[in-house]
């Protein structure tokens, strides 16, 4: 019966084996540490998402509140961004964002050995409103910016059960040419730590 499983779907049967082998034998092993990596790269486009989406929302503000941004995932579901921006003449502004991620998926490519074409292993996202952005913006519209991304995610798909993350965020904004504000492209360096049931994974990923 196991030669006729979808080749995915074994793929993903002996990451979730692999990872509970790691975990019996003091969690030392590559595929654990392989599965504690994509729990957190397959939630990394997502960052790259709730940071543009914060400032659509920051740029179309018009009271502490933003207007509710939202987008979808690669492959399947939401991403969508509630929150608060300071208000006021200040050059510097602090924005508070609650991203809510549901049945969310970019997909993950997986390389199998001796395979030259990458299988897409589906791990899908829901953060059940767990999440926290935090931004600070200093000397706008070139503005030196920091942040933290920090709460728990939770998967199923190719890999099961929570991520808890503790993100820096550092990098620059300049205006857009129109009088709004952007992320500067190329900046933005995303560092901390992803933890799941198979690992702590250290990020260090500049987007």
């Amino acid at each position: 019966m196991t030669r006729q499983l979808h080749r995915s779907v074994v793929l993903a049967a002996l990451v979730v084996l692999f990872a509970a082998f790691a975990a019996c034998s003091g969690g030392s092993a590559v595929s654990d540490e392989e599965s504690a990596r994509l729990a957190y790269e397959g939630l990394d486009p997502s960052i790259d998402k709730i940071l543009d989406l914060g400032f659509q929302g920051f740029n179309a503000a018009s009271s502490a509140n933003i207007p509710e941004q939202s987008t979808t995932g690669d492959v399947s579901g939401t991403l969508t961004i509630n929150g608060q921006v300071d208000q006021g003449a200040s050059d510097n502004k602090g924005m508070r964002l609650e991203p809510v991620l549901v049945n969310y998926s970019d997909g993950v490519f997986i390389v199998e050995e001796g395979e030259e074409d990458p299988v897409i292993e589906d791990i899908v996202y829901d953060s059940d409103g767990a999440l926290a952005v935090d931004l600070s913006m200093k000397g706008l519209p070139d503005a030196e910016l920091t942040g933290t991304v920090v709460g728990t995610v939770f998967m199923t798909g190719g890999l099961q059960g929570p991520v808890t993350l503790n993100l820096a965020i550092t990098g620059e904004t300049e205006d857009d040419g129109t009088g709004t504000i952007q992320r500067k492209a190329g900046t933005v360096r995303i560092t901390g730590t992803a933890t799941s049931d198979y690992g702590v994974f250290d990020v260090d990923i500049q987007h």
